[in-house]
């Protein structure tokens, strides 16, 4: 039986197969025009990310679902398999526990104690907002994944984001209801670090592979496999004292790190606000970007006179006058 075209058939017919014979010309030039709109205007792409984010988070969100089920159910049949095993392991760790926890009471006493004694202030109150890791938007090119947390639940871009082991990374970009987590392993990640024996301070680059390097080391710096690795407060984007990881290798060209979290395990992390504004912060880039008025040739008020700094004179004082000699000085 002959089928016959309708009028839409054959208008639309010769339209497709221009589209799938130039679609992977269509894909490049659209890739090299956001490419040029993101160096255009990098504020508007954020924008367009975090809305992009918020639209797919409920999706990624139901999407994930089964997969987290089917992982709790091979937990919970792994655990009953190695129950008495598990059950052995706490006992011993129980009896532990017990003589740590009264040392850790004496110790708790005498800290006490001796911050009566040195007016000691507290660290500000830390904030946990726990969520879900909904996709990984990452691959060979990016490490990040996105959360089920948004600016609704007082996440803010440049928090650090941390799991039960360490630190996992900050967050890049933050929507309304998800935000977009950059890992410590991603190219584009520097965290300010020291080692935890030698107190040396150095940077953790990421080069998106599972072990970052240790970068800015000192020549006489004393690393060794096995030392952890901890935050070192430096820039204001994390606060001292947060582990990272552990270190894997030590060579003459580079000093790699092995991060404490797994990127294909990560299930749960909470996004901790310290109080600290972060060098992400919409308030340092707006500071960062403030323009800077040349024809002022007067010193900011809270700018401190000293050496390098000096002073502009007033405008009836004449700067080329030579100075007079005290009476009874020879010149």
């Amino acid at each position: 039986m002959a089928q016959h075209g309708g009028p839409q058939q054959r208008i639309f017919s010769p339209l497709r197969t221009a589209v799938h014979r130039f679609a992977f010309i269509l894909l490049i030039c659209s890739a090299f025009g956001l490419m040029l709109l993101g160096k255009a205007d990098t504020v508007l792409i954020e924008r367009i990310r975090a809305a992009s984010a918020d639209l797919v988070s409920p999706v990624m969100n139901i999407v994930s679902r089964p997969a987290a089920s089917i992982n709790e159910i091979t937990d919970q049949v792994y655990n009953l398999a190695h129950l008495y095993e598990e059950n052995e392991r706490l006992r011993r760790e129980n009896h532990q526990l017990l003589a740590w926890q009264q040392a850790a009471r004496n110790l708790s006493h005498e800290n006490a104690r001796l911050r009566d004694l040195a007016r000691y202030t507290a660290p500000p109150v830390l904030h946990l907002v726990t969520s879900r890791v909904i996709a990984d938007m990452g691959g060979a090119y990016a490490h990040s994944v996105m959360i089920s947390a948004g600016s609704r639940d007082g996440v803010s871009k440049g928090q650090a984001v941390i799991s039960d082991e360490g630190l996992v990374g900050r967050v890049a970009e933050a929507g309304y209801q998800a935000s977009r987590v950059l890992l410590i392993t991603d190219i584009n990640s520097r965290v300010p670090v020291i080692v935890e024996n030698s107190r040396d301070r150095a940077f953790l680059s990421g080069d998106n592979t599972n072990r970052p390097l240790l970068t800015f080391l000192t020549a006489d710096a004393a690393v060794a496999p096995g030392d952890r690795i901890l935050t070192s407060g430096h820039g204001g984007a994390f606060p001292p004292g947060i582990p990272i990881g552990v270190v894997s290798s030590v060579s003459e060209n580079s000093v790699r790190v092995a991060p404490l979290f797994r990127r294909h395990q990560l299930e749960y992390l909470r996004v901790a606000d310290y109080g600290l504004q972060g060098i992400l912060s919409d308030q340092r880039i707006r500071e960062s970007q403030a323009p800077v008025n040349t024809n002022d040739t007067q010193l900011a008020p809270d700018i401190p006179t000293g050496v390098g700094v000096v002073p502009s004179a007033p405008a009836d004082v004449d700067t080329h006058a030579k100075p007079q000699m005290p009476v009874g000085e020879l010149p």
